[in-house]
């Protein structure tokens, strides 16, 4: 099976060249690696889709999202003003409530957040203080989909949270397990190879951030909720389709191997993949 860590044969062509042949450019070599993703994608990628509708013929891309959203419509109508926390520009659309709820307002410490067309308002989140640039009690729901692993003091941010909320109002976050096998490979490699995993799976590099996996237990929210007088109305943590391992079939069997594993028992539940929870401030 073809392997794109591997070069491409008209690499291994260069590398033969007698020494009075011009070295290879950074542009030729640039170009054979478009190649070679090219091939990776002509070739391998159909196997994918076809073991996709085989073993997860129920599962959609972005399944997590979806779990999430429907997570969140039961918290948001038409009377509730919504903040998305670390929104960045919107580019997952199981995140837009526009419509649904009463105002959606939005912060990012990137600028980008003014792209975004999911909000009614958009506004910067200036670090490292973090503060949330709203008034007290503005909220009766906060949600960060994908953000608390890259939180640095996460305590502060339930704090901030815990203020911008109008009493009874709830804060809900989606972020990956620490115990998964995906954030414990994470945290042991550079931020360029997530961008390089990422980009085959079809992100935008710039939307690859640096890792932090400091609120991403069951442990750890129970932990900061009780420091910011926040009340656990629920913790989930659910396994599904292997969306980190499905480069080649290899992979992919063995990522379906851990799920079938995890998902056997409760007893398992602490190494699933995703971790979303619900806190809620006292009324």
């Amino acid at each position: 099976m073809f392997d794109p860590r591997r070069p491409h044969s008209s690499v291994h062509a260069v590398r033969r060249r007698s020494r009075g042949m011009p070295r290879p450019t950074v542009g030729s070599i640039s170009l054979q690696r478009r190649h070679a993703l090219n091939r990776y994608q002509r070739i391998v990628l159909p196997s994918v889709r076809s073991l996709d509708q085989r073993w997860y013929p129920q599962f959609e891309p972005n399944w997590d999202n979806r779990l999430f959203r429907e997570m969140l419509l039961r918290r948001i109508d038409a009377g509730k003003s919504v903040l998305d926390y670390g929104c960045g520009r919107g580019h997952v659309e199981h995140m837009n409530f526009r419509g649904i709820a009463r105002f959606v307002a939005g912060t990012d410490p990137e600028e980008a957040v003014f792209e975004n067309p999911y909000l009614d308002e958009a506004r910067v989140l200036k670090l490292p203080e973090a503060v949330i640039p709203y008034d007290n009690e503005s909220f009766d729901v906060v949600f960060a989909d994908n953000v608390m692993e890259h939180v640095a003091d996460p305590l502060t941010t339930f704090r901030e949270v815990w203020r911008v909320l109008k009493p009874g109002g709830v804060f809900l976050a989606k972020t990956p397990n620490k115990w998964h096998y995906m954030p414990l490979i994470a945290r042991c490699t550079p931020t360029w190879f997530h961008k390089a995993v990422n980009r085959r799976r079809g992100r935008q590099e710039h939307d690859t951030f640096p890792t932090c996996y400091r609120c991403n237990s069951a442990g750890d929210v129970a932990r900061l909720s009780r420091a910011a007088d926040f009340e656990v109305r629920s913790i989930v943590r659910v396994e599904g389709r292997p969306e980190y391992l499905r480069f080649n079939a290899a992979t992919y069997a063995c990522g379906r191997l851990y799920e079938r594993l995890v998902n056997a028992s409760d007893a398992l539940e602490r190494f699933r993949c995703v971790l979303m929870f619900e806190v809620a401030k006292p009324s």
